[in-house]
């Protein structure tokens, strides 16, 4: 412990020095608003400013950078609570109740329990980086592409308690986007697949963002049109410092799902191309799964905007973990700064902490003070973000309409997916009027293209033999788990309608 305590000390105070803080700071606030910004996220936010850190020093360089990826992850649920547009895929799981609170009128509820819970999972997952990292990487190293398919099938497992008791259409919403996750070129052999009359715009696949907006943005859009004819009342919103002790008061109510969501974050976050969108959807199907109330989930449950925030932020930390001790980035965002590091002279690997120890403990000192200036900023503007929602629908829609046409651009900038975009808020809009979920769509899409890549490399590992996948103990603990939590709702259904056939034996 000593020989941590005094590394991480010299490097708190190499972050406190002039021309780190200011770097620090203006990171967490552009990051808080990139995040916020539909479309844009850290990914592009951090490849947008790279070249802005050739003109200082690296280490204030990285910590610019790590300032902008952490206040992007507390920034994805500003939109997601306000307008109901994730800002980006890490944040598509705090819509699913973030959106439902600030519609009863209790944004500023929802937008202090992220700012809360993306804190406790940042702090949790700095602590775990400062102490554990040489052995997590150790651990990480075990995870081959096996592994990595049974976590993903224990991401779709947890997810199907979206569905309730309708588990057909949670499972058909799945295979809608495992299909959509199929479209471009094959992995393996390069040949296109599902190129709808060979329209060039499909090789490039279906992006994810193009799908999440359409659906939560235009098809929410459409869905609230059609019950409102355009006279949506603003619900009143207060955002008074008696209001906000009130609502800091909610915490013990999902404290504990924070906790175990941060925890979770960080393991999921230090996997290779895992990242923390899988990580926020897993904390968030567990978070139902396990409720004493599931049927409050998706309503405006303060819990599912929690557990998401919170794992996303931990895996956002854990992220950085493979980049910096083994050179293997563990989210896209990452891969960016890895790139910039190799720019700066300076060569990831376990070798790093002895070669450049400054700049690693400069990197982990920062993490502590970024994680509390961007909750500082956050709840400092939280009466800006709650303001959005006092306006008119009338100015409110074409605002809303605005944003998702340039966030459905932007990832890869070609008309299709703006038309695309449409096409599937159509779709979120007939979904939602037929009672279908479609967040474990959502999931599809994000997590089929990893596990096909992992179920393939599987496969051809082992020359097409599937028992590999329980001959392996951690692909086998996984898988087991999977199945156990698939089967849950099921046990579930049977012991409540056992209980009230016996009920109404009993009358």
């Amino acid at each position: 412990m000593e020989t941590i305590v005094e590394p991480l000390l010299t490097g708190i105070a190499q972050a406190f020095e002039p021309i780190n803080l200011m770097m620090l700071v203006i990171g967490c606030l552009i990051g808080l608003f990139v995040g916020a910004m539909p479309g844009l996220g850290s990914v592009n936010g951090v490849a947008i400013l790279l070249p802005v850190t050739f003109l200082v020093p690296p280490t204030a360089a990285i910590i610019f950078l790590a300032a902008v990826y952490y206040g992007a992850m507390y920034g994805g649920a500003v939109s997601s609570i306000t307008l109901g547009i994730p800002g980006a895929s890490t944040a598509v799981a705090t819509v699913f109740d973030g959106r439902p609170l600030a519609q009863k009128g209790k944004a500023d509820l929802a937008l202090v329990t992220a700012a809360i819970a993306s804190f406790i999972g940042g702090t949790i997952s700095v602590i775990l980086f400062t102490l554990f990292a040489p052995p997590l990487a150790e651990f990480a190293l075990k995870f081959g592409p096996t592994e990595e398919f049974a976590l993903m099938v224990l991401a779709f497992a947890t997810f199907i308690g979206l569905g309730g008791d309708d588990i057909p259409k949670t499972v058909f919403s799945i295979l809608i986007g495992l299909v959509c996750a199929t479209i471009g070129l094959d992995i393996i052999s390069g040949k296109p697949r599902l190129i709808f009359f060979d329209i060039d715009g499909f090789l490039h696949g279906v992006n994810f963002l193009v799908l999440a907006i359409g659906i939560y943005g235009i098809g929410e859009m459409l869905w609230t049109l059609e019950q409102t004819k355009g006279d949506v009342q603003v619900h009143k919103v207060t955002s008074t410092f008696k209001s906000f002790i009130e609502n800091l008061k909610q915490v013990r109510k999902y404290f504990v799902t924070t906790v175990w969501g941060s925890v979770l974050g960080y393991f999921v976050g230090i996997l290779p191309a895992a990242g923390a969108t899988p990580a926020s959807l897993m904390s968030y199907g567990l978070a139902k799964t396990f409720s004493k109330d599931p049927d409050s989930f998706g309503k405006g449950n303060v819990v599912g905007v929690a557990a998401p925030e919170s794992a996303n932020n931990a895996a956002s930390t854990g992220s950085m973990l493979p980049m910096i001790t083994l050179g293997i980035p563990g989210s896209p965002t990452t891969a960016i700064l890895l790139g910039g590091m190799i720019i700066w002279g300076l060569r990831p690997g376990p070798l790093l902490f002895s070669e450049h120890p400054e700049f690693v403990w400069g990197l982990i000192g920062s993490l502590y003070i970024a994680n509390v200036f961007t909750l500082l900023f956050n709840l400092a503007l939280i009466p800006v973000f709650v303001r959005v929602l006092t306006l008119k629908f009338t100015i409110l829609a074409p605002m809303i309409f605005i944003l998702c046409v340039v966030g459905g651009y932007v990832p890869e900038q070609t008309l299709h997916d703006v038309w695309l975009m449409f096409i599937f808020g159509v779709v979120g809009y007939l979904l939602r009027k037929l009672n279908y979920p479609v967040a474990p769509a959502v999931l599809a899409i994000v997590l089929g293209p990893l596990a096909e890549r992992s179920l393939r490399q599987s496969l051809l590992g082992s020359q097409g033999d599937v028992m590999v996948f329980i001959e392996r103990p951690l692909s086998a603990l996984f898988i087991g788990i999977a199945i156990c939590l698939a089967l849950y709702p099921v046990a579930a259904g049977l012991r409540a309608r056992r209980k009230a056939a016996a009920e109404a034996g009993q009358a």
